[in-house]
């Protein structure tokens, strides 16, 4: 039996990727990550490649991109071709608990909204670790919750919001995972999530060109998609974002640093 689009098949196709805090959040992570001209960087889960591109063309580096999605691979390609960084952005699949890389290769490792996602988060942390040089920068911006437990209902908003596979952890929760894997210097920076704004941030990241473009593809595809026109008729129904979300959910940028030099247990 084949199975039916999801969430993320139904945003690859449309070209559309979001991330939490958009545009001016992605800058602010960078730069606590010492981002700086010429360094080979990893963009994990990179969706439809406006991260990738924008680090090639702000900062002139070569930067790796994986996914797991096939059609945001290929998504993000064709963004690398249209903002003419081809050249120095290669997107292909991965799986964030099992990089398809050696260790100890690229200057730091970033994700957007994507360690939400696996269940094995230590695991995923783990391997960014792992593909970073010595000295290196690991950054994550993710879905945090700021308070915790949240209510069913602010649970039921960030499943249809972000994905029904999303799995967000406290601010102590990350740092954790950081902290497990073995990273020093840890810095973060915490804030809640604004509706308004992010829908802002997105025609910040995207330009009104993109956004007409993908305007364009969620006319086409829910035209002749009935899985589609379900999928918006749910969002529709079940779209009404709580009360005091602000107080319970949000987004954090995590920064740590791998040693430059492993410790001799003997």
């Amino acid at each position: 039996m084949e199975e039916k689009p999801g969430f993320f098949d139904f945003a690859a196709e449309v070209g559309l990727t979001k991330h939490l805090g958009g545009l001016e959040t992605t800058k602010e992570l960078l730069a606590l990550c010492n981002i700086s001209e010429g360094e080979m960087i990893l963009d994990v889960g990179c969706g439809v490649g406006a991260t990738p591109a924008y680090i090639a063309k702000e900062y002139d580096c070569y930067v790796l991109g994986v996914d797991i999605n096939t059609r945001m691979v290929e998504r993000a390609n064709e963004t690398a071709e249209r903002e003419g960084v081809s050249d120095r952005v290669e997107c292909r699949v991965g799986d964030a608990q099992d990089l398809p890389f050696e260790d100890d290769f690229f200057d730091a490792v970033i994700t957007e909204s994507v360690t939400a996602f696996p269940e094995d988060k230590q695991k995923a942390v783990n391997e960014y670790v792992r593909v970073t040089r010595p000295g290196g920068y690991i950054g994550l911006n993710e879905s945090t919750w700021l308070k915790f437990p949240p209510p069913p209902e602010m649970e039921a908003w960030a499943s249809q919001e972000l994905g029904a596979s999303v799995k967000p952890l406290t601010s102590e929760g990350w740092t954790q995972l950081l902290e497990n894997a073995g990273l020093q210097e840890i810095k973060i920076v915490t804030s809640p999530i604004n509706v308004s704004d992010e829908a802002k941030g997105i025609v910040g990241r995207y330009g009104y060109r993109g956004i007409i473009r993908v305007l364009r593809r969620i006319l086409s595809l829910y035209i002749r998609s009935v899985d589609y026109r379900k999928f918006v008729k749910h969002i529709r129904d079940e779209g009404i974002t709580p009360e005091n979300l602000d107080k319970y959910f949000g987004y954090g940028l995590f920064v740590g640093r791998k040693p430059r030099y492993k410790h001799n247990k003997n």
